[in-house]
């Protein structure tokens, strides 16, 4: 899906928890992945839609190592993610295997991929490291994938710490872990993002001067006029 070049601009510059506080205002409460957390300590926020991968638990006589060859697996996966799309894998949060090491990891890289998302675990984690890939993971485990899981398909809805994901699902994460915009919200949520910020910057200003908290957060309507007096 083609979004509108402005709006993912804009949705660069929110925090995700700007983008849950504002999507539970309109009655979405459960679209942060639980688990995913970025690799690097710091680490630039990404956004792009959503290309979906699916594992199931292993079963002996499919997750072998042959499995790696098969026209349906992770490398024939990997080659068909358009540059600039988000990977989001379902590892269902089983913590037994990394599902990517640094080779996969460094062919997203070099086709343009903007980041790895999943609710499993990698490995190779220093080699990920160098190829300069955004990672958001549960955590690290050394096996491969086919120890405890087998590969089932792409670009089809999934779970991925516990949140409904479709194929071009807008995906922003940062510091504080991945969220997905529904595709009908992304415009919507790029527009209130930055007011939401900007009156929350200017919350916290208040609050560094002294002022006190009722009324101010959330604001009553005397502070409420003192805020849109300052923007003017």
């Amino acid at each position: 899906m083609d979004y509108d070049p402005a709006a993912i601009d804009r949705l660069a510059q929110i925090s995700t928890a700007t983008i849950t506080t504002i999507l539970l205002k309109k009655g979405l409460r459960n679209l942060w992945m639980r688990g995913p957390q970025s690799m690097l300590a710091e680490q630039s926020r990404v956004v792009g839609p959503a290309f979906t991968l699916r594992f199931i638990p292993a079963r002996e006589d499919l997750a072998t190592p042959e499995s790696w060859t098969s026209p349906r697996s992770t490398r024939a996966a990997i080659e068909d993610v358009p540059a600039g799309c988000v990977v989001v894998v379902d590892a269902m949060g089983i913590q037994d295997a990394g599902i990517f090491g640094d080779i996969l990891c460094a062919r997203m890289k070099v086709r343009g991929v903007a980041a790895l998302v999943t609710d499993g675990m990698v490995r190779d984690t220093v080699g990920i490291e160098s190829t300069g890939l955004p990672v958001w993971c549960q955590g690290v485990a050394a096996p491969p994938s086919i120890a405890a899981l087998t590969f089932v398909g792409w670009q089809e809805p999934i779970a991925c710490g516990g949140v409904a994901i479709y194929p071009d699902d807008l995906i922003v994460a940062d510091e504080d872990g991945a969220v997905v915009v529904p595709q009908a919200l992304v415009e919507e949520v790029s527009r209130l993002g930055p007011e939401q910020e900007q009156l929350e910057e200017w919350i916290k200003n208040e609050v560094e001067n002294g002022q006190p908290l009722p009324g101010l957060y959330p604001l009553n309507e005397e502070n409420r006029a003192r805020y849109e007096k300052s923007r003017k």
